[in-house]
């Protein structure tokens, strides 16, 4: 962490509890980790300041808004400047349906997760913004059936003091 301590127990702890529920009160983190409030909030700047800590995020349920169906959509660039790259990947985050963009070793460059409301707007989706495109070589097309995620855990163990 810039300026700060390193990342200790206690700050591995406030993490954990956060990415389990972001909606928890400075109060009710005080509490858990053992810190005072005035402490804990200082903690927590720290811990945004340092980029460590990005933000709150709302888990929204897309089929209840009407967006019911999920595909991952790959793509073979025709260039791999990164100027090229960069710009394409720009445009793919201005698109409501596209969730996520993952930039790929092997196969295909990209990897874009999009929710839609069914077949139809798929097609309308890739026609409109990837096969039309002049960036794009081709595309291949994934449904998703179900997925699965891991956000309110971290994925390593504290450090050891």
């Amino acid at each position: 962490m810039a300026d700060t301590a390193p990342l200790d127990q206690t700050s591995f702890a406030l993490l954990a509890l956060l990415a389990k529920d972001a909606r928890l009160s400075n109060k009710q983190l005080a509490a858990a980790v053992g810190l005072a409030p005035s402490s804990c909030h200082e903690r927590l700047k720290q811990l945004r300041a340092s980029g460590l800590l990005r933000g709150a995020h709302a888990d929204v349920d897309l089929a209840k808004l009407g967006f019911g169906m999920e595909a991952l959509i790959h793509m073979e660039l025709a260039r791999h400047q990164r100027d090229a790259v960069d710009t394409f990947v720009q445009r793919l985050n201005q698109i409501p349906e596209v969730r996520q963009v993952f930039l790929l070793a092997g196969r295909f460059d990209l990897l874009a997760h999009v929710a839609i409301r069914d077949m139809e707007h798929l097609k309308n989706l890739a026609y409109d913004h990837f096969t039309s495109d002049q960036g794009v070589v081709r595309i291949e097309t994934s449904v998703v059936f179900q997925s699965w995620a891991q956000r309110d855990r971290l994925p390593l163990a504290p450090p050891q003091i």
